[in-house]
């Protein structure tokens, strides 16, 4: 059973990757074409040395699983600069001051491993879209990094989440906890679903770098589903 999931999940990859190849993220219109449902994403801002990974094994394959879903994707950041790795890059991004919430079906958020924990400042309009989208009854996913915008929000607490380790308790590595998470419930680095809210501790480079399992398809298809038919 374990070897049948295993090679379902090799073989989803690798379909995810011959799309991409053939679908490079430049732009969320341009991938996408029309749809007449929409999901809003947010990636991180801030310094990432795995830029190029993240932009196409983070964004892009959330990208292309929502569109095979059938679901439009508009990006969206604080500044609404384009976000350029060495050799990839996402061109078409919105500033979100300029986001009309109202919409899109749900968020998404990408960690794009951007600083080490607890990562830099949060986008109070991050924040903003978070609070909204959850009081509206609309499904937020973030993944690794992303999650502390969640912590942020305060919409975290009495709820179960993922993140790559424990951030109330300090390692051999690091002292350093973050009190955003308080009365949260940590649940390991996997994949986690409390009602509208869906985390993953473990994104493409937290896999490169630990050896854990990258979650961005099961957190995106868990975020499908929440979204309900379309």
């Amino acid at each position: 059973m374990r070897k049948n999931i295993i090679l379902a999940a090799i073989m989803l990859i690798m379909g995810v990757l011959i799309s991409l190849s053939s679908h490079p993220v430049m732009g969320p219109t341009e991938a996408l074409g029309q749809s007449s449902k929409k999901v809003l994403m947010i990636p991180r801002e801030g310094y990432s040395s795995d830029l190029d990974l993240m932009i196409k094994m983070e964004v892009g394959v959330m990208t292309i699983l929502l569109k095979n879903a059938g679901f439009g994707v508009d990006i969206a950041t604080t500044s609404g600069s384009a976000i350029v790795g060495p050799t990839q890059k996402i061109e078409k991004i919105s500033r979100l001051s300029e986001v009309n919430l109202d919409d899109y079906a749900g968020v998404i958020m990408a960690c794009m491993a951007v600083g080490s924990f607890p990562g830099p400042a949060v986008s109070p309009e991050a924040v903003a879209m978070v609070k909204k989208a959850l009081a509206d009854g609309k499904p937020v996913a973030a993944q690794q990094g992303a999650i502390i915008i969640l912590a942020e929000a305060g919409v975290l607490k009495g709820k179960k989440y993922a993140f790559e380790r424990d951030p109330l308790k300090p390692t051999q590595e690091s002292r350093r906890t973050d009190r955003r998470f308080v009365d949260a419930i940590y649940s390991g680095p996997g994949v986690v679903q409390d009602g509208k809210i869906i985390t993953s501790g473990t994104c493409p480079s937290g896999e490169k770098t630990y050896g854990r399992q990258n979650g961005t398809v099961e957190l995106t298809q868990k975020f499908i589903a929440a979204i309900g038919p379309k």
